[in-house]
């Protein structure tokens, strides 16, 4: 896939529909596949055009030294701005799942002028650690049996596959579509080194991320249309932390998906593409 030099990295993209019509970014958390296929066919369908990237340190973008990234929320936010400008059209549609909510959030208030639009998906408002405490933590018992899991051999895509699955199981997504999309996250990753595979495949880079300052109290100056959208069965960011996210945005509507846990699920890429599209 074809790389955009933005904010002194290169980032890796993949591009849906018309390359005149109206851009949605789509901020991987961390890579683009945290976005299925069929949501992005979906909203080019509908006259967009669609960009999922890798954040750093995963896919195709810039990978440096996931074990000590040396760049923070912010850059990472700036990044986003940075990309939306250089493919042009004028202000995008952001969006952002999981850790890539985050990012979309901090992107949204530190660069308004670049985004039209935002929709946030299964992620929360602080990051990393622990939630404050109005905001619902990681079920206990899910967290236990995800840690239980054991780590595969990282040079093995199938072992790499099954334990994306083991870990969809647990966290009450479909195991059968993790298999496939981690097979094509193995597939991308430069190397089979373990902090590699890690940052790709469960995000571990953005728990050693510095993701200061807050945030969560500047919510109520994002001034675009925003559409926050969780599952109610996601026990990794429970559904209390989108509430919150919706509470804080003015005017923000609250999309729960009464069947997902934390993936996108195909059978949801509709109704979530429709919500998208509505913000303009």
């Amino acid at each position: 896939m074809p790389t955009v030099n933005a904010n002194g990295v290169a980032l890796g993209i993949e591009s849906f529909g018309d390359d005149d019509a109206p851009l949605v970014l789509l901020a991987g958390g961390t890579t683009m596949l945290s976005w299925p296929d069929a949501l992005c066919e979906r909203l080019a369908a509908g006259g967009r055009r669609v960009v999922r990237y890798d954040l750093r340190d995963s896919g195709e973008s810039t990978t440096a030294n996931p074990k000590a990234p040396a760049y923070t929320l912010r850059d990472l936010a700036a990044d986003a701005a940075a990309l939306a400008e250089v493919l042009g059209g004028g202000p995008a549609h952001l969006a952002g799942i999981g850790v890539g909510g985050m990012v979309a959030q901090v992107a949204a208030l530190d660069h308004p002028g670049a985004f039209s639009a935002l929709t946030l998906i299964g992620t929360r408002p602080v990051a990393p650690g622990r939630p404050d405490a109005d905001l619902p933590d990681h079920d206990t018992a899910t967290m236990k049996r995800l840690f239980a899991v054991p780590m595969p051999d990282w040079t093995d895509r199938e072992a790499v596959a099954d334990f994306a699955a083991a870990r969809a199981e647990t966290l009450g997504d479909d195991p059968v579509a993790a298999r496939a999309i981690a097979a094509r996250i193995w597939d991308r990753t430069p190397g089979t080194a373990p902090p590699l595979q890690m940052a790709n495949h469960i995000a571990m880079v953005f728990s050693k991320l510095n993701c200061k300052p807050r945030w969560r109290e500047r919510l109520p100056e994002i001034e675009v249309p925003t559409l926050v959208v969780h599952g109610r069965r996601d026990r990794f960011f429970p559904v209390g932390n989108g509430e919150a996210i919706a509470r804080g945005i003015p005017g923000a509507r609250l999309l729960v998906l009464e069947e997902a846990a934390t993936a996108i699920p195909d059978a949801a890429a509709s109704e979530i593409a429709e919500a998208m599209l509505a913000l303009g």
